[in-house]
Protein backbone atom coordinates (compact mmCIF):
# COMPACT_ATOMS: atom_id res chain seq x y z
CA UNK A 1 0.00 0.00 0.00
CA UNK A 2 1.47 3.38 -0.88
CA UNK A 3 2.20 5.72 2.15
CA UNK A 4 0.45 8.80 2.41
CA UNK A 5 2.52 11.62 2.04
CA UNK A 6 2.47 13.95 4.97
CA UNK A 7 4.16 17.33 4.46
CA UNK A 8 5.56 18.87 1.16
CA UNK A 9 7.58 21.87 0.58
CA UNK A 10 7.94 23.06 -3.07
CA UNK A 11 10.67 25.63 -4.66
CA UNK A 12 10.93 26.84 -0.83
CA UNK A 13 13.30 29.64 -0.57
CA UNK A 14 14.54 31.51 3.08
CA UNK A 15 16.98 33.34 3.68
CA UNK A 16 18.84 36.06 6.60
CA UNK A 17 19.71 38.84 4.72
CA UNK A 18 22.19 38.09 2.33
CA UNK A 19 22.54 34.23 3.48
CA UNK A 20 20.22 31.67 1.88
CA UNK A 21 19.86 29.04 4.13
CA UNK A 22 16.95 26.95 1.45
CA UNK A 23 17.52 27.68 -2.04
CA UNK A 24 14.44 26.11 -4.36
CA UNK A 25 14.15 23.27 -2.33
CA UNK A 26 11.45 20.70 -2.83
CA UNK A 27 11.03 17.23 -0.81
CA UNK A 28 8.50 15.94 1.39
CA UNK A 29 8.15 13.67 4.07
CA UNK A 30 5.78 10.29 3.89
CA UNK A 31 4.09 8.03 6.56
CA UNK A 32 6.82 5.84 8.50
CA UNK A 33 9.92 7.92 7.25
CA UNK A 34 12.59 8.11 9.78
CA UNK A 35 14.72 11.14 8.49
CA UNK A 36 17.94 11.89 10.37
CA UNK A 37 18.98 16.10 9.22
CA UNK A 38 22.73 16.91 9.30
CA UNK A 39 25.13 19.79 8.27
CA UNK A 40 27.62 22.40 9.21
CA UNK A 41 26.20 24.76 12.59
CA UNK A 42 24.26 27.26 10.92
CA UNK A 43 23.83 25.88 7.35
CA UNK A 44 20.13 25.73 8.06
CA UNK A 45 19.61 22.53 9.89
CA UNK A 46 16.79 23.78 12.37
CA UNK A 47 15.42 26.18 9.72
CA UNK A 48 14.29 23.68 7.59
CA UNK A 49 12.49 21.76 10.21
CA UNK A 50 11.12 24.93 11.42
CA UNK A 51 9.40 25.35 7.81
CA UNK A 52 8.63 21.60 7.78
CA UNK A 53 6.63 22.24 10.99
CA UNK A 54 5.06 25.26 9.93
CA UNK A 55 6.15 27.34 12.56
CA UNK A 56 8.30 29.75 10.22
CA UNK A 57 6.70 30.95 6.96
CA UNK A 58 9.18 30.99 3.96
CA UNK A 59 10.05 34.07 1.65
CA UNK A 60 8.49 32.24 -1.25
CA UNK A 61 7.80 28.58 -2.40
CA UNK A 62 4.56 26.66 -0.46
CA UNK A 63 4.21 24.17 2.69
CA UNK A 64 1.73 21.85 2.42
CA UNK A 65 0.58 19.99 5.14
CA UNK A 66 -1.82 17.13 4.91
CA UNK A 67 -5.45 18.13 6.18
CA UNK A 68 -5.38 17.23 9.83
CA UNK A 69 -1.98 16.91 10.50
CA UNK A 70 -0.53 16.58 13.95
CA UNK A 71 3.14 17.79 14.09
CA UNK A 72 4.81 17.55 17.82
CA UNK A 73 7.74 19.71 17.09
CA UNK A 74 10.85 19.90 19.53
CA UNK A 75 12.38 23.19 19.03
CA UNK A 76 15.86 24.43 20.34
CA UNK A 77 14.64 27.13 21.77
CA UNK A 78 11.01 26.63 23.02
CA UNK A 79 9.90 28.36 25.99
CA UNK A 80 8.31 26.83 29.05
CA UNK A 81 5.41 27.95 31.25
CA UNK A 82 6.02 28.91 35.00
CA UNK A 83 3.99 25.81 36.15
CA UNK A 84 4.88 22.51 37.97
CA UNK A 85 6.16 19.75 35.63
CA UNK A 86 3.29 17.47 36.72
CA UNK A 87 1.29 20.11 35.27
CA UNK A 88 3.24 21.20 32.17
CA UNK A 89 4.18 17.64 31.40
CA UNK A 90 0.75 15.46 31.46
CA UNK A 91 -1.63 18.52 30.20
CA UNK A 92 -3.75 18.11 32.90
CA UNK A 93 -4.41 14.54 32.71
CA UNK A 94 -5.90 12.73 35.50
CA UNK A 95 -3.31 10.65 37.77
CA UNK A 96 -5.86 7.80 36.96
CA UNK A 97 -5.69 8.74 33.24
CA UNK A 98 -2.02 8.33 32.97
CA UNK A 99 -1.02 6.05 35.55
CA UNK A 100 -3.26 2.96 33.49
CA UNK A 101 -1.53 4.39 30.24
CA UNK A 102 1.77 1.98 29.25
CA UNK A 103 3.04 4.51 26.76
CA UNK A 104 2.91 7.54 29.32
CA UNK A 105 4.29 5.65 32.50
CA UNK A 106 7.42 4.62 29.73
CA UNK A 107 7.96 8.62 28.58
CA UNK A 108 7.72 8.89 32.54
CA UNK A 109 10.25 6.31 33.92
CA UNK A 110 12.41 7.02 30.89
CA UNK A 111 13.04 10.48 30.88
CA UNK A 112 11.56 11.68 34.36
CA UNK A 113 12.61 8.88 36.69
CA UNK A 114 12.88 10.07 40.50
CA UNK A 115 11.31 13.54 39.62
CA UNK A 116 8.96 14.66 42.07
CA UNK A 117 6.17 15.95 39.44
CA UNK A 118 4.91 19.01 42.19
CA UNK A 119 8.87 21.03 41.29
CA UNK A 120 7.82 23.93 39.64
CA UNK A 121 9.34 24.24 36.09
CA UNK A 122 11.15 27.73 37.07
CA UNK A 123 13.21 25.28 39.77
CA UNK A 124 14.78 23.33 36.60
CA UNK A 125 17.91 23.78 34.78
CA UNK A 126 17.47 24.50 31.16
CA UNK A 127 18.54 21.19 30.13
CA UNK A 128 16.02 19.27 32.47
CA UNK A 129 13.30 21.83 31.51
CA UNK A 130 14.43 20.91 27.67
CA UNK A 131 13.90 17.26 29.26
CA UNK A 132 10.01 17.86 30.36
CA UNK A 133 9.37 19.54 27.53
CA UNK A 134 10.90 16.29 25.23
CA UNK A 135 8.82 14.14 27.82
CA UNK A 136 5.35 16.48 27.06
CA UNK A 137 6.15 15.78 23.25
CA UNK A 138 6.40 12.26 23.51
CA UNK A 139 2.91 11.68 25.86
CA UNK A 140 1.26 13.47 23.20
CA UNK A 141 -0.32 10.98 19.87
CA UNK A 142 0.94 12.87 16.60
CA UNK A 143 1.56 11.87 12.70
CA UNK A 144 4.88 13.76 12.64
CA UNK A 145 7.47 14.25 15.20
CA UNK A 146 10.22 16.70 14.63
CA UNK A 147 13.21 16.82 16.94
CA UNK A 148 15.73 19.61 16.85
CA UNK A 149 18.92 18.41 19.23
CA UNK A 150 16.38 16.04 21.06
CA UNK A 151 19.53 14.25 23.14
CA UNK A 152 21.30 17.82 23.95
CA UNK A 153 21.02 17.39 27.85
CA UNK A 154 20.07 13.38 27.61
CA UNK A 155 22.92 11.07 29.22
CA UNK A 156 23.97 7.83 27.57
CA UNK A 157 20.79 5.96 29.13
CA UNK A 158 19.05 8.83 28.09
CA UNK A 159 19.88 8.50 24.65
CA UNK A 160 19.61 4.98 24.49
CA UNK A 161 16.25 4.64 26.18
CA UNK A 162 15.10 7.58 23.46
CA UNK A 163 16.27 5.62 20.77
CA UNK A 164 14.48 2.72 21.98
CA UNK A 165 11.21 4.55 22.05
CA UNK A 166 11.05 6.53 19.04
CA UNK A 167 12.02 3.10 17.20
CA UNK A 168 8.85 1.41 19.07
CA UNK A 169 6.20 4.21 17.92
CA UNK A 170 4.24 4.44 14.66
CA UNK A 171 4.99 8.52 13.90
CA UNK A 172 7.27 9.62 11.12
CA UNK A 173 10.29 11.29 12.55
CA UNK A 174 12.58 13.78 11.20
CA UNK A 175 15.53 14.67 13.44
CA UNK A 176 18.37 17.02 13.83
CA UNK A 177 21.11 15.68 15.90
CA UNK A 178 25.03 15.57 16.10
CA UNK A 179 24.67 12.14 17.39
CA UNK A 180 25.74 9.72 15.02
CA UNK A 181 25.50 6.43 17.26
CA UNK A 182 21.22 7.83 18.16
CA UNK A 183 21.10 8.82 13.67
CA UNK A 184 21.94 5.07 13.16
CA UNK A 185 19.99 3.64 15.71
CA UNK A 186 16.59 5.63 14.59
CA UNK A 187 16.54 6.91 10.91
CA UNK A 188 16.29 5.33 7.37
CA UNK A 189 17.10 8.48 5.61
CA UNK A 190 19.16 11.30 5.72
CA UNK A 191 19.10 14.77 4.49
CA UNK A 192 22.73 17.15 4.38
CA UNK A 193 21.72 20.74 4.55
CA UNK A 194 24.55 22.58 2.51
CA UNK A 195 24.88 25.86 0.43
CA UNK A 196 20.59 26.37 0.20
CA UNK A 197 20.16 22.57 -0.96
CA UNK A 198 19.02 19.21 0.88
CA UNK A 199 21.13 16.32 -0.51
CA UNK A 200 19.57 13.39 -0.04
CA UNK A 201 20.48 9.45 1.05
CA UNK A 202 18.81 6.67 1.89
CA UNK A 203 20.02 4.99 5.06
CA UNK A 204 20.96 6.31 8.37
CA UNK A 205 24.60 7.90 9.26
CA UNK A 206 26.65 4.80 8.27
CA UNK A 207 25.00 4.39 4.87
CA UNK A 208 25.27 8.58 4.38
CA UNK A 209 28.67 8.14 4.86
CA UNK A 210 29.12 4.77 2.37
CA UNK A 211 26.68 7.00 -0.16
CA UNK A 212 28.25 10.07 0.22
CA UNK A 213 31.81 8.64 -0.10
CA UNK A 214 30.47 7.12 -3.39
CA UNK A 215 29.06 10.59 -4.80
CA UNK A 216 32.47 12.19 -4.26
CA UNK A 217 34.52 9.17 -5.85
CA UNK A 218 32.08 9.78 -9.33
CA UNK A 219 32.13 13.36 -9.03
CA UNK A 220 35.94 13.14 -8.85
CA UNK A 221 36.36 10.42 -11.77
CA UNK A 222 33.80 12.72 -13.83
CA UNK A 223 35.39 15.87 -12.83
CA UNK A 224 39.22 14.24 -13.69
CA UNK A 225 37.42 13.81 -17.49
CA UNK A 226 36.09 17.68 -17.48
CA UNK A 227 39.73 18.67 -16.25
CA UNK A 228 40.92 16.79 -18.89
CA UNK A 229 38.58 17.61 -21.81
CA UNK A 230 39.36 21.44 -20.15
CA UNK A 231 43.19 21.04 -20.75
CA UNK A 232 42.60 20.09 -24.47
CA UNK A 233 40.19 22.62 -25.40
CA UNK A 234 42.11 25.22 -24.07
CA UNK A 235 45.53 24.33 -25.88
CA UNK A 236 42.99 23.96 -29.31
CA UNK A 237 41.43 27.73 -28.63
CA UNK A 238 45.34 28.60 -28.10
CA UNK A 239 46.30 27.44 -31.83
CA UNK A 240 46.01 31.03 -32.82
CA UNK A 241 43.25 33.16 -34.40
CA UNK A 242 43.48 30.74 -38.10
CA UNK A 243 42.35 28.01 -35.96
CA UNK A 244 39.85 29.96 -33.74
CA UNK A 245 38.00 31.42 -36.89
CA UNK A 246 37.74 27.71 -38.24
CA UNK A 247 36.01 26.10 -35.50
CA UNK A 248 32.21 26.57 -35.08
CA UNK A 249 31.37 29.46 -32.69
CA UNK A 250 29.53 26.65 -30.12
CA UNK A 251 33.02 24.93 -29.43
CA UNK A 252 34.58 28.37 -28.33
CA UNK A 253 31.91 29.01 -26.18
CA UNK A 254 31.75 25.47 -24.91
CA UNK A 255 35.17 25.79 -23.84
CA UNK A 256 35.13 29.21 -22.25
CA UNK A 257 31.69 27.79 -20.24
CA UNK A 258 34.26 25.16 -18.80
CA UNK A 259 36.63 27.15 -17.40
CA UNK A 260 34.16 29.65 -16.21
CA UNK A 261 32.37 26.94 -14.09
CA UNK A 262 35.83 25.65 -12.50
CA UNK A 263 34.49 25.03 -8.93
CA UNK A 264 35.92 26.53 -5.86
CA UNK A 265 38.51 24.32 -3.33
CA UNK A 266 36.88 22.52 -0.90
CA UNK A 267 35.43 24.11 1.77
CA UNK A 268 36.94 21.61 4.81
CA UNK A 269 38.07 22.63 8.41
CA UNK A 270 41.64 20.79 8.50
CA UNK A 271 42.63 19.91 12.08
CA UNK A 272 46.62 18.68 12.49
CA UNK A 273 48.57 17.06 14.70
CA UNK A 274 49.62 19.32 17.69
CA UNK A 275 50.94 17.38 20.32
CA UNK A 276 55.11 16.81 19.87
CA UNK A 277 56.21 17.19 23.42
CA UNK A 278 57.08 13.63 24.64
CA UNK A 279 55.54 11.98 27.63
CA UNK A 280 57.82 10.30 30.81
CA UNK A 281 56.87 6.98 32.21
CA UNK A 282 54.68 8.96 34.81
CA UNK A 283 52.09 11.19 33.73
CA UNK A 284 48.86 10.85 36.61
CA UNK A 285 49.24 8.75 39.31
CA UNK A 286 45.99 8.88 41.99
CA UNK A 287 46.84 7.50 45.31
CA UNK A 288 43.90 6.74 47.78
CA UNK A 289 42.01 9.57 46.67
CA UNK A 290 38.91 10.86 48.55
CA UNK A 291 36.40 13.18 46.64
CA UNK A 292 34.31 15.32 47.93
CA UNK A 293 31.07 17.40 46.49
CA UNK A 294 29.55 19.35 49.55
CA UNK A 295 27.86 16.17 51.91
CA UNK A 296 28.54 13.64 48.88
CA UNK A 297 31.05 11.25 48.38
CA UNK A 298 31.87 10.52 44.92
CA UNK A 299 35.22 8.20 45.26
CA UNK A 300 36.95 7.30 48.08
CA UNK A 301 40.21 5.68 48.62
CA UNK A 302 40.51 5.61 45.01
CA UNK A 303 43.79 4.89 43.00
CA UNK A 304 44.38 4.90 39.59
CA UNK A 305 46.78 5.40 36.72
CA UNK A 306 46.96 7.66 33.78
CA UNK A 307 49.78 6.17 31.63
CA UNK A 308 51.64 7.60 28.34
CA UNK A 309 49.39 6.94 25.09
CA UNK A 310 46.29 6.05 27.19
CA UNK A 311 43.19 6.70 25.81
CA UNK A 312 40.32 6.95 28.02
CA UNK A 313 36.53 7.31 28.02
CA UNK A 314 34.49 8.06 31.16
CA UNK A 315 31.23 7.24 31.27
CA UNK A 316 28.38 7.54 34.24
CA UNK A 317 25.05 9.66 35.19
CA UNK A 318 24.70 13.49 35.28
CA UNK A 319 26.20 14.22 38.95
CA UNK A 320 28.07 11.49 39.61
CA UNK A 321 31.33 13.32 40.15
CA UNK A 322 33.04 12.72 36.33
CA UNK A 323 33.24 16.94 35.58
CA UNK A 324 34.95 16.80 39.31
CA UNK A 325 37.37 14.15 38.66
CA UNK A 326 38.76 15.84 35.54
CA UNK A 327 38.94 19.03 37.29
CA UNK A 328 41.04 16.32 40.09
CA UNK A 329 43.49 15.54 37.31
CA UNK A 330 43.74 19.26 35.71
CA UNK A 331 44.95 20.30 39.14
CA UNK A 332 42.09 22.36 39.02
CA UNK A 333 40.73 21.20 42.55
CA UNK A 334 42.38 19.15 45.32
CA UNK A 335 41.76 15.71 46.93
CA UNK A 336 39.75 15.84 49.98
CA UNK A 337 42.37 12.80 50.82
CA UNK A 338 44.92 11.29 48.93
CA UNK A 339 47.46 12.41 46.89
CA UNK A 340 47.84 13.14 42.98
CA UNK A 341 51.03 13.13 41.21
CA UNK A 342 51.89 14.42 37.80
CA UNK A 343 54.86 13.42 35.49
CA UNK A 344 58.12 16.41 35.08
CA UNK A 345 57.28 16.40 31.37
CA UNK A 346 53.88 16.95 31.49
CA UNK A 347 52.14 19.33 29.26
CA UNK A 348 48.64 19.49 30.23
CA UNK A 349 45.66 21.24 28.15
CA UNK A 350 41.59 20.94 30.04
CA UNK A 351 38.68 21.42 27.97
CA UNK A 352 36.34 22.61 30.33
CA UNK A 353 31.94 23.02 29.46
CA UNK A 354 32.22 26.23 30.92
CA UNK A 355 32.58 28.82 27.84
CA UNK A 356 32.81 31.94 30.03
CA UNK A 357 36.81 31.59 30.30
CA UNK A 358 36.99 33.51 27.13
CA UNK A 359 36.22 37.06 27.42
CA UNK A 360 33.47 38.06 25.50
CA UNK A 361 34.46 41.61 24.25
CA UNK A 362 38.10 39.85 22.53
CA UNK A 363 38.26 38.96 19.10
CA UNK A 364 38.54 35.23 18.48
CA UNK A 365 42.18 36.48 16.24
CA UNK A 366 43.11 38.24 19.72
CA UNK A 367 42.03 35.18 21.55
CA UNK A 368 44.46 32.56 19.40
CA UNK A 369 47.40 35.07 19.10
CA UNK A 370 47.96 35.33 23.37
CA UNK A 371 48.66 31.32 22.81
CA UNK A 372 50.42 31.70 20.19
CA UNK A 373 51.07 33.46 16.97
CA UNK A 374 52.48 30.90 14.63
CA UNK A 375 52.60 26.82 14.55
CA UNK A 376 54.72 24.79 12.82
CA UNK A 377 52.95 22.00 11.29
CA UNK A 378 54.96 19.39 9.06
CA UNK A 379 57.13 21.67 7.05
CA UNK A 380 55.45 24.56 6.73
CA UNK A 381 54.36 27.66 9.66
CA UNK A 382 50.89 29.16 9.75
CA UNK A 383 49.76 31.89 11.38
CA UNK A 384 46.95 32.18 14.12
CA UNK A 385 44.97 33.64 11.39
CA UNK A 386 45.42 30.81 8.75
CA UNK A 387 44.50 28.43 11.72
CA UNK A 388 41.25 30.31 12.30
CA UNK A 389 40.33 29.49 8.45
CA UNK A 390 40.78 26.34 8.75
CA UNK A 391 38.52 25.83 11.78
CA UNK A 392 35.63 27.85 10.26
CA UNK A 393 36.51 31.16 11.26
CA UNK A 394 36.71 33.62 7.71
CA UNK A 395 36.88 37.10 6.91
CA UNK A 396 34.92 39.43 9.34
CA UNK A 397 34.60 36.43 11.90
CA UNK A 398 37.66 36.51 12.94
CA UNK A 399 36.90 40.06 14.35
CA UNK A 400 33.36 38.91 15.77
CA UNK A 401 33.55 39.51 18.95
CA UNK A 402 33.64 35.85 21.19
CA UNK A 403 30.06 37.25 23.12
CA UNK A 404 28.33 37.02 19.68
CA UNK A 405 29.54 33.81 18.51
CA UNK A 406 27.17 30.94 18.67
CA UNK A 407 27.81 28.32 21.01
CA UNK A 408 29.28 26.02 18.80
CA UNK A 409 32.04 28.39 16.90
CA UNK A 410 32.99 29.00 20.82
CA UNK A 411 33.75 25.87 21.44
CA UNK A 412 35.63 25.46 18.13
CA UNK A 413 37.70 28.52 19.04
CA UNK A 414 38.09 26.71 22.60
CA UNK A 415 39.33 23.75 20.72
CA UNK A 416 41.75 25.98 18.58
CA UNK A 417 43.61 27.78 21.65
CA UNK A 418 43.79 24.38 23.57
CA UNK A 419 45.39 22.36 20.60
CA UNK A 420 47.91 25.52 19.96
CA UNK A 421 49.44 25.18 23.17
CA UNK A 422 50.57 22.01 21.89
CA UNK A 423 49.85 20.01 25.17
CA UNK A 424 50.82 15.89 25.85
CA UNK A 425 47.60 15.34 27.85
CA UNK A 426 44.20 15.91 27.24
CA UNK A 427 41.34 16.05 29.36
CA UNK A 428 38.20 16.75 27.43
CA UNK A 429 34.87 17.16 29.02
CA UNK A 430 32.08 16.75 26.84
CA UNK A 431 34.10 18.49 23.83
CA UNK A 432 31.43 17.56 20.91
CA UNK A 433 28.52 19.44 22.63
CA UNK A 434 27.10 21.81 19.87
CA UNK A 435 30.11 20.79 17.37
CA UNK A 436 28.72 19.47 13.73
CA UNK A 437 29.41 16.23 12.07
CA UNK A 438 32.33 17.59 10.01
CA UNK A 439 34.00 19.18 12.86
CA UNK A 440 33.46 16.00 14.93
CA UNK A 441 35.09 13.83 12.19
CA UNK A 442 37.74 16.30 11.76
CA UNK A 443 38.85 16.15 15.42
CA UNK A 444 38.30 12.20 15.63
CA UNK A 445 41.34 12.10 12.32
CA UNK A 446 43.62 14.80 14.82
CA UNK A 447 43.08 12.45 17.80
CA UNK A 448 43.37 9.02 16.18
CA UNK A 449 47.36 9.97 15.39
CA UNK A 450 47.59 11.87 18.43
CA UNK A 451 50.15 10.98 20.92
CA UNK A 452 49.69 11.87 24.22
CA UNK A 453 47.31 10.11 26.68
CA UNK A 454 43.59 11.39 26.45
CA UNK A 455 40.41 11.37 29.17
CA UNK A 456 37.35 11.72 27.98
CA UNK A 457 33.68 12.48 29.10
CA UNK A 458 31.24 12.43 26.59
CA UNK A 459 27.67 11.39 26.10
CA UNK A 460 28.23 11.30 23.05
CA UNK A 461 28.31 7.11 22.27
CA UNK A 462 29.67 7.29 18.88
CA UNK A 463 32.53 9.88 19.50
CA UNK A 464 33.60 7.37 22.71
CA UNK A 465 33.86 4.42 20.86
CA UNK A 466 35.93 5.76 17.83
CA UNK A 467 38.75 7.62 19.43
CA UNK A 468 39.02 5.66 22.99
CA UNK A 469 40.30 2.44 23.79
CA UNK A 470 39.12 1.84 27.57
CA UNK A 471 35.93 2.79 28.70
CA UNK A 472 35.74 3.56 32.78
CA UNK A 473 32.71 4.05 34.51
CA UNK A 474 31.51 6.32 38.14
CA UNK A 475 28.50 3.96 38.94
CA UNK A 476 27.42 5.99 42.10
CA UNK A 477 29.39 3.26 44.46
CA UNK A 478 32.32 5.67 45.54
CA UNK A 479 34.58 3.78 43.15
CA UNK A 480 35.56 4.14 39.43
CA UNK A 481 35.34 0.65 37.33
CA UNK A 482 37.17 -0.32 34.12
CA UNK A 483 34.29 -1.62 31.74
CA UNK A 484 35.68 -4.34 29.11
CA UNK A 485 32.53 -4.12 27.55
CA UNK A 486 32.59 -0.43 26.74
CA UNK A 487 29.05 1.55 26.86
CA UNK A 488 27.13 -1.56 26.38
CA UNK A 489 28.36 -2.94 29.44
CA UNK A 490 27.34 0.46 31.55
CA UNK A 491 24.23 0.74 30.10
CA UNK A 492 23.56 -3.24 30.68
CA UNK A 493 24.50 -2.60 34.84
CA UNK A 494 22.81 0.71 35.04
CA UNK A 495 19.70 -1.21 34.11
CA UNK A 496 19.97 -3.86 36.42
CA UNK A 497 21.15 -1.22 39.38
CA UNK A 498 17.90 0.85 38.04
CA UNK A 499 15.60 -2.16 37.79
CA UNK A 500 14.03 -0.42 34.75
CA UNK A 501 14.18 2.76 37.01
CA UNK A 502 10.62 4.17 38.47
CA UNK A 503 7.70 6.36 37.20
CA UNK A 504 7.99 9.99 38.62
CA UNK A 505 5.26 10.47 41.35
CA UNK A 506 2.94 13.47 42.41
CA UNK A 507 3.92 14.22 46.28
CA UNK A 508 0.31 15.50 46.90
CA UNK A 509 -1.30 12.43 46.62
CA UNK A 510 -0.99 8.84 47.91
CA UNK A 511 -0.69 5.23 46.40
CA UNK A 512 -4.35 4.50 46.77
CA UNK A 513 -5.71 5.30 43.45
CA UNK A 514 -2.96 3.07 42.10
CA UNK A 515 -4.14 0.40 44.06
CA UNK A 516 -5.77 -2.52 42.52
CA UNK A 517 -4.70 -1.79 39.19
CA UNK A 518 -2.27 -4.36 37.95
CA UNK A 519 -3.45 -6.70 35.19
CA UNK A 520 -4.83 -9.93 36.36
CA UNK A 521 -2.09 -13.28 36.57
CA UNK A 522 -1.72 -15.34 33.29
CA UNK A 523 -2.18 -18.78 33.26
CA UNK A 524 1.08 -20.77 33.18
CA UNK A 525 -0.32 -21.95 29.37
CA UNK A 526 -0.97 -18.35 28.81
CA UNK A 527 2.53 -17.12 29.85
CA UNK A 528 4.16 -19.69 27.50
CA UNK A 529 2.09 -19.23 24.01
CA UNK A 530 2.75 -15.37 24.90
CA UNK A 531 6.67 -15.80 25.77
CA UNK A 532 6.69 -18.24 22.34
CA UNK A 533 5.07 -15.37 20.06
CA UNK A 534 7.57 -12.55 21.53
CA UNK A 535 10.40 -15.23 20.34
CA UNK A 536 8.94 -16.00 17.41
CA UNK A 537 8.27 -11.98 16.77
CA UNK A 538 11.89 -11.40 17.68
CA UNK A 539 13.37 -14.09 15.29
CA UNK A 540 11.69 -12.55 12.42
CA UNK A 541 12.90 -9.16 13.34
CA UNK A 542 16.44 -10.61 13.33
CA UNK A 543 16.17 -11.96 10.36
CA UNK A 544 14.23 -8.41 8.81
CA UNK A 545 17.22 -6.18 10.05
CA UNK A 546 20.25 -8.85 8.65
CA UNK A 547 17.92 -8.06 5.04
CA UNK A 548 18.02 -4.27 5.92
CA UNK A 549 21.85 -3.85 6.55
CA UNK A 550 22.40 -5.97 3.44
CA UNK A 551 20.00 -3.68 1.35
CA UNK A 552 22.12 -0.50 2.63
CA UNK A 553 24.95 -2.25 1.67
CA UNK A 554 23.69 -2.90 -2.25
CA UNK A 555 21.79 0.82 -2.16
CA UNK A 556 25.54 2.08 -1.61
CA UNK A 557 26.77 0.01 -4.51
CA UNK A 558 24.07 0.88 -7.04
CA UNK A 559 24.42 4.70 -6.26
CA UNK A 560 24.16 5.20 -9.94
CA UNK A 561 22.13 2.78 -11.12
CA UNK A 562 18.08 4.94 -9.88
CA UNK A 563 16.23 1.65 -11.42
CA UNK A 564 17.74 -0.36 -9.58
CA UNK A 565 17.59 2.03 -6.04
CA UNK A 566 13.94 2.20 -6.66
CA UNK A 567 13.34 -1.73 -7.03
CA UNK A 568 15.90 -1.97 -3.01
CA UNK A 569 14.00 1.20 -1.66
CA UNK A 570 10.59 -0.77 -2.15
CA UNK A 571 11.88 -3.38 -0.19
CA UNK A 572 13.27 -1.61 2.48
CA UNK A 573 9.77 0.56 3.12
CA UNK A 574 7.92 -3.04 3.11
CA UNK A 575 10.59 -4.60 5.52
CA UNK A 576 10.34 -0.96 8.01
CA UNK A 577 6.74 -1.04 7.79
CA UNK A 578 6.59 -5.16 8.58
CA UNK A 579 9.09 -4.25 11.82
CA UNK A 580 6.89 -1.70 12.53
CA UNK A 581 3.93 -4.33 12.70
CA UNK A 582 5.85 -6.56 14.92
CA UNK A 583 7.44 -4.17 17.27
CA UNK A 584 3.69 -3.46 17.74
CA UNK A 585 2.80 -7.19 18.16
CA UNK A 586 5.64 -7.97 20.61
CA UNK A 587 4.94 -4.95 22.70
CA UNK A 588 1.40 -6.41 22.87
CA UNK A 589 2.89 -9.79 23.86
CA UNK A 590 4.86 -7.73 26.74
CA UNK A 591 2.68 -6.09 28.20
CA UNK A 592 0.59 -9.55 28.78
CA UNK A 593 3.31 -10.94 30.78
CA UNK A 594 4.10 -7.68 32.46
CA UNK A 595 7.16 -7.19 30.99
Amino acid sequence: MEEMNLVNLQDVTLAYGPLVLLDSVSLGIDEGDRIGIVGRNGGGKSTLVSVLAGRLPPDSGRVVHNRGLRVGFLHQQDSFPDTTVGRFVLDGRAEHEWAGDARIRDVLRGLLSGWDLNTRMAHLSGGERRRAGLARMLIDTHDLIILDEPTNHLDIEGIAWLADHLNRRREAVAVVTHDRWFLDAVTHRTWEVVDGRVERYEGGYAAYVLAKAERQRLARAAEERRQNLMRKELAWLRRGPPARTSKPKFRIEAANALIADEPPARDTVELVRFASSRLGKTVIDVKDVTLRAGDTTLLEHLTWQLGPGDRIGLVGVNGSGKTTLLRLLAKERDPDAGSVRHGKTVALAHLSQNLAELDPGARPLQAVTEVRQHVTVGRREYSASQMLERFGFRGERQWTPVGDLSGGERRRLQLLRLLMAEPNVLLLDEPTNDLDIETLTELEDLLDGWPGSLVVVSHDRYFLERVCDRVFALLGDRTLRHLPGGVDEYLRRRAEAAGGGEVPQDSSTGDADRAGQEAPALTAAERRAAQKEMQRIERRIDRIDARETELHALMAEAADDYTRLAELDAELKALTAEKADLEEAWLVEAEKLGE
